[in-house]
């Protein structure tokens, strides 16, 4: 029924993956492979939910209505299994920002925030930007894949440590986190004190096979400490509408959390964002499940030609997200030698590793939402050069 195989210009539209690969790169022609961006038309069903509402022509302040909370509980429930009520919901500009409006609602100056790297480069700059301290707790890469070190948190963590902002499913390397993994990682939180902001704005995304568990639908304990940020955005392409939506069902952080945002002046949002987010959440299921199918086979198609022309290039099959973390340690080379590589010589764009902090040093993170044949492309030119 959708046509993910078809190729649309996006140049010379204002799109930040596209019309500024000149100055992120040196170079305007690469294969842009790099920010969470999918190349994908956004749904028929949002833009005529989109054109019909412009065709009332005032634009004036909006509130969200009824259907912008019943539509993203019934998605969620059906989707992940887990029953939130409406007035647990906030709204955010952004998962981004929600970041740091948490940072600023929960922890003060010199408090102490965990991550654990590599991970989403925005969580580095939420805790650093505004006086706090960062720690890491390193993901550890074993023979299962990469995991969370949950001996290494409890030894990491001091009287001073408020926070822990969790990757779920994780960006970059792909894990969509279970129960048991989440369940140890909430009681060593409530033991000490500490909240856990979940960013699960990849949720939706999850690989046939796997399955997204809410950090704060695991049981009454897990909900109390935990905030919970999810987004259309990734799902349905919607990311330049600004609308995201907050979980939180403790009334004490609830109030903390919104006595920041209203005292930004961030939480009127946007007339097209309440919009999209209604026709996503009530009529997206089909077209996600076919979007993901159509992943998936970009997936495999990446591992396998790995596989037969790249050997030194091993990528991590994602078990969620549309990112594919490629280990590209058998190369040999540099974080900076490696991004030259791929620019320079193969012309793609994708996003080093080592920015997403450590663990990252000799990886790359390739984005396939994208149209088949601009994947098949950008094997071939990386096949090309590495066998010059």
């Amino acid at each position: 029924m959708w046509n993910f195989d078809e190729v649309i210009s996006r140049e010379n539209s204002n799109c930040i993956k596209y019309d500024m690969r000149e100055e992120l790169f040196g170079r305007a022609d690469v294969i842009p492979m790099w920010v969470a961006d999918m190349d994908f038309k956004t749904p028929s069903f949002i833009i005529e939910a989109l054109r019909e509402r412009l065709d009332h022509e005032l634009l004036g302040y909006s509130y969200r209505p009824d259907q912008y909370f019943s539509s993203l509980t019934r998605w969620i429930s059906e989707r992940h299994g887990w029953n939130v009520k409406r007035e647990w919901i906030e709204f955010s500009p952004g998962v981004v920002p929600a970041l740091n409006i948490c940072t600023l609602a929960y922890t003060g100056p010199g408090d102490e925030i965990i991550i654990q790297p590599p991970v989403y480069t925005p969580f580095h700059s939420a805790v650093k930007d505004h006086g706090r301290k960062l720690l890491f707790n390193n993901l550890l890469e074993t023979e299962r894949g990469w995991t969370m070190d949950h001996e290494g948190l409890r030894k990491l963590i001091t009287p001073a440590t408020r926070m822990i902002i969790l990757s779920n499913p994780h960006n970059p390397v792909g894990r969509a986190w279970r129960k048991d993994e989440l369940t140890e990682l909430v009681n060593i939180c409530y033991d000490n004190g500490i909240i856990i902001l979940s960013d699960e704005i990849h949720s939706d995304l999850v690989m046939p096979g796997f399955s997204h568990v809410p950090v704060a639908s695991l049981s009454a304990k897990a909900a109390s400490i935990t905030v919970t940020c999810m987004a259309p955005s990734k799902t349905f392409n919607l990311a330049g509408l600004s609308t995201s939506s907050m979980i939180i069902s403790d009334p004490m952080l609830m109030e903390k959390y919104r006595k920041t945002l209203v005292g930004l002046h961030l939480h009127l949002g946007n007339i097209f964002g309440n919009v999209a987010s209604v026709a996503a959440y009530t009529h997206g299921h089909k077209w996600l499940e076919e979007l993901m199918r159509y992943v998936k086979g970009n997936v495999d198609l990446v591992t396998g030609f790995c596989r037969e022309h790249l050997p030194m290039i091993k990528p991590v099959p994602p078990e969620a997200t549309y990112m594919i973390w490629l280990d590209c340690r058998d190369m040999d080379m540099s974080g900076q030698a490696l991004q030259r590589f791929f620019v320079d010589r193969a012309g793609i764009g994708m996003n080093e590793g080592s920015r997403f902090g450590p663990g990252g040093e000799g990886f790359m993170r390739m984005n396939v939402a994208c149209p088949r044949s601009v994947v098949e492309q950008a094997l071939k030119q990386i096949e090309s050069e590495i066998n010059k």
